[in-house]
């Protein structure tokens, strides 16, 4: 297919965002957690405790939003010839980034997406994780202003690309095969919570078709919050910045519609209100995301294209899911986790001695 790509002009990435920002609390209404319509770092914690990553009982379900993503990016991503097989370097480090992306997200108790979701369902508690993002995001710039980077991209074997889609479609054949016994916390080889987070979501279709649509709409406009900020920063580019406040307007209004909107910082669903760690653990989770070059979400987004360095990052934040919870790294709405706090510094020296070594030299 030729032609303009609507969705990759200014009012076409604005309305990217307002239908997130009013499907996001649709889906909250529709059985998904406050505040919570989507969270990628929080639906992948689900997806690694529904296939036994680690034991949190109340974090875990395989949620189809996130398989969503991928497939609605990767039919986006064929229909209009985008595809593209392709592999950086540096596996390693990029998979390291991933699992500390992760657990600086679940300090926080959610990713941008979930931060600004929380925001415009007035959670004043996201306010500091906002800060803490644009914190972490803007080291990130500095690193990249000097230099960072982590290898040349170059085309590869069609099944690279496929490696990550073949995966989702695995966690949905296990869904359909062993679908959710009511009042039972396992069925086959997959866990499912019967109380908390886990245990509350939006009809498996509807969260699926939901995802569909925004892993579709997301490719065509390069969605990303962390570009968003990043351009605004780097280049003084706002085109990625008005989708993201179109998202942030439009989920305030769809929520104050539904009377879901609750101002304060104190009783917030899914949150906590241990203001600096809230702020450290988005600081961590900024530098990581621009280390990688994307949010979590865009990174779903690009594995659909065939990006195996975004597929590996995915991975790693899924398996750094497992650790958060397995080593006591993650939050709870009482606060901060027993070894979250180590988490987040060792995260930070981690990220920045990536940051500081991995530069291009200058000839």
């Amino acid at each position: 297919m030729k032609g303009k790509n609507i969705f990759a002009t200014r009012w076409g990435i604005i309305g990217v965002g307002a239908c997130i920002g009013i499907l996001a609390p649709l889906l909250q209404k529709l059985g998904n957690p406050g505040n919570m319509g989507i969270c990628v770092a929080c639906f992948e914690r689900d997806i690694a405790g529904a296939i036994g990553l680690h034991r949190a009982a109340v974090v875990q379900y395989i949620r189809p939003e996130i398989i969503g993503f991928v497939f609605g990016s990767l039919i986006a991503a064929y229909l209009f010839k985008e595809y593209r097989p392709r592999v950086g370097s540096a596996p390693v480090v990029r998979f390291v980034v991933g699992a500390f992306a992760m657990i600086g997200a679940l300090v926080l108790l959610g990713c941008p997406w979930r931060a600004v979701l929380r925001l415009a369902g007035g959670d004043g508690n996201a306010i500091l994780g906002l800060l803490g993002l644009s914190f972490g995001l803007w080291i990130g710039t500095l690193f990249l202003k000097n230099g960072y980077n982590l290898g040349r991209t170059q085309t590869t074997h069609t099944t690279v690309g496929w490696m990550l889609p073949l995966i989702m479609i695995g966690l949905l054949v296990l869904m359909l095969i062993f679908p959710q016994v009511e009042g039972q916390d396992k069925s086959g080889v997959l866990f499912y919570s019967l109380k908390g987070p886990g245990a509350m979501h939006a009809p498996l279709i509807l969260s699926l078709i939901v995802g569909l649509g925004i892993g579709f709409l997301a490719q065509r406009s390069r969605f990303c919050t962390m570009g968003a900020i990043r351009d605004t920063v780097l280049f003084g580019q706002t085109h990625l910045l008005s989708g993201f406040v179109s998202l942030v307007v439009f989920a305030f209004l769809t929520n104050l519609v539904l009377g879901q909107f609750k101002a304060g910082f104190a009783g917030q669903p899914v949150a906590h209100t241990q203001h600096v760690w809230n702020f450290a653990g988005m600081t961590l989770a900024g530098l990581a995301f621009a280390l990688a070059g994307g949010c979590p979400g865009r990174q779903l987004f690009l594995s659909g294209e065939g990006d195996g360095d975004a597929a590996v990052f995915v991975l790693g934040m899924i398996v750094g899911a497992g650790f958060a919870h397995n080593f006591g790294l993650a939050s709870s709405p009482k606060g901060v986790g027993p070894h979250g706090i180590a988490a987040v510094i060792i995260g930070l020296l981690v990220c920045l001695f990536i940051g500081f070594t991995m530069r291009r030299k200058s000839v």
